[in-house]
This record gives structure tokens, sequence and C-alpha cells, in this order.
């Protein structure tokens, strides 16, 4: 199953291939995606991303995880959580999302099971 591709990304809105959904943050995985509700975990800018984010994308059997920071950067990424990914053998990168968006994409499209999460504002 491959990881699907970022079809397009504006400020608040992203949209996944083969997806019908239009999404302001979302998880990607291989095979599907959703949206990343942040009130699930209680995540906001600061501290930002926490490893309960990334828990369902890393259960999907993800070798590699792209997270995006938002476009201005404001969403935190504290080292915890990149610890928590490289516990699990994961390789991690933490981007601008445009950026972020262009290496999930890239690295899709080479066949790697990478997994994703987006913020796409702020």
């Amino acid at each position: 199953m491959s990881s699907p591709e970022i079809a397009s990304l504006s400020w608040g809105q992203m949209k996944v291939k083969g997806c019908s959904t239009t999404y302001k943050d979302c998880k990607v995985w291989p095979g599907g995606s959703r949206t990343w509700d942040w009130r699930e975990t209680g995540t906001n800018h600061s501290p930002g991303v926490q490893p309960a984010d990334l828990e369902e994308v890393v259960k999907k059997g993800v070798n590699a995880l792209v997270i995006g920071r938002g476009m201005s950067e404001a969403l935190q990424v504290p080292p915890s959580t990149v610890d928590y990914l490289k516990q699990h053998g994961i390789d991690v990168l933490v981007l601008q999302t445009e950026k972020a968006v262009a290496k999930y994409n890239a690295l899709a499209a080479q066949g790697v099971k990478v997994g994703g999460v987006f913020h796409s504002t702020c």
C-alpha cells in the first residue's frame, strides 16, 4: 500500500489525492488520511506536536514521518516528540509545511512508507 500524494496545499486547505475531503490540518499514511483534530490530544502551537498526535500514523508501519510546522512555522515540535519517533526506528523530518509537503510527496513517489502530519495555517 502506497502513501497518498498531497494534491494541493494553500493557507488553511489541503487536499489528498483520492480523497474528497478538504483538510485544514491532516494526517496521512500508506493507504489513508484523515483530519488532524488537535482537540483529540490537547495540542497547541506550544509545546506543539506530542507523541499522542503521531501514534496513529506510527501504528500504520511507516518508515519515515514528515511533520509540517505551519506556513510560518508557529507549531513547535519538542525534542521528546522527535525522540519518540527515533525510538520506534522512524526517520523524522520537521519542516515548514510547504517544504514538508514537497518532501513527503517526493518520498511517497519513491515508494517509501511515509506518513505525515501537516498544519496548514500559521
